[in-house]
């Protein structure tokens, strides 16, 4: 299982309801938990607590608001449910370092000379690469305005794609030692726009000549339409002969993905792996040659 899906429809609702009153107890509710068991299950899984993550979703949609609109601070504070001005400031503080005015004239002033400069976005997408069948097709880089957490994400869009047969994917790829003989968990979120085909995060494990080992894409629980950010996971085993690790993100058909807080961690074996055998259970014997049954 990538992600409980109680978990994920959890955090659905709470992405849905950030401008409402959000609390631990009516969450858990939504979620059929107990309050208490509901926060072990979140953090488990989120690696932080449900209350957290409420606050640095809120504050991090109220960043984006600073940016790139006019609302007064007071109004946006009041907006995502803080009590007062100051209680806001100290919370924004916590994440970002400035008071929000501050960071409202700083940040706001750098992001607009990055969109007059015209800046390569690609060019400043550091460790990624763009492959897949139509990597031309579509288009990777840095998003300032949508984004989990922080200042900003990576992003995936089509630009010219023809037909949903075609893919690209966002990737990297890294040595297998440090984690060979472990079982490895990638999880981070995912927010997509208009997909028409799907898309998904993927890993990918290889040995010494290029051999697949472990593999999955997600294909059997796609990212499909619009979906708002909520997190995703991958669970493979690294054998001992691993030599590579890839990994990113995949868009087959049109329209966009983002991906933003990624990470890697080992699990136990308690945890179940999420691998796709494509070869399957080979027969004693060969079936059906005369195509009579």
């Amino acid at each position: 299982m990538s992600c409980s899906p109680i978990i994920q429809r959890s955090i659905e609702y709470i992405e849905k309801n950030l401008h409402e009153e959000l609390t631990l107890e009516s969450v858990a509710q939504f979620a059929g938990f107990s309050k208490f068991h509901y926060h072990r299950v979140f953090h488990k899984e989120v690696g932080v607590t449900a209350s957290e993550y409420i606050r640095y979703r809120r504050i991090a949609n109220a960043a984006n608001m600073l940016l790139y609109t006019d609302e007064k601070i007071l109004d946006i504070a009041f907006y995502y449910r803080f009590e007062s001005q100051e209680s806001f400031t100290r919370s924004f503080k916590k994440y970002y370092r400035l008071p929000p005015g501050q960071y409202r004239r700083i940040i706001g002033k750098l992001t607009m000379q990055r969109e007059e400069t015209g800046m390569n976005q690609e060019q400043v997408l550091k460790g990624w690469n763009m492959s897949g069948s139509h990597p031309a097709n579509y288009k990777m880089g840095v998003d300032r305005e949508v984004f989990h957490k922080g200042n900003a994400s990576g992003f995936l869009k089509s630009v010219t794609v023809q037909s949903e047969g075609e893919f690209a994917t966002m990737m990297q790829q890294f040595k297998a030692d440090k984690y060979a003989g472990k079982r490895l968990k990638l999880s981070g979120f995912l927010k997509a726009k208009a997909v028409n085909g799907f898309c998904g995060f993927w890993m990918r494990v290889d040995d010494s000549l290029g051999d697949v080992l472990q593999f999955d894409n997600m294909s059997d629980r796609p990212v499909t339409g619009d979906q708002e950010w909520n997190q995703y996971s991958i669970v493979l085993d690294v054998p001992a002969s691993s030599a590579a690790i890839s990994f990113g993100v995949l868009l087959s058909g049109s329209g966009t993905v983002w991906i933003d807080e990624l990470k890697f961690e080992e699990v136990g074996k308690d945890v179940p792996t999420t691998n796709i055998d494509y070869k399957g259970e080979l027969r004693e014997e060969p079936v059906n040659l005369s195509f009579e049954d």
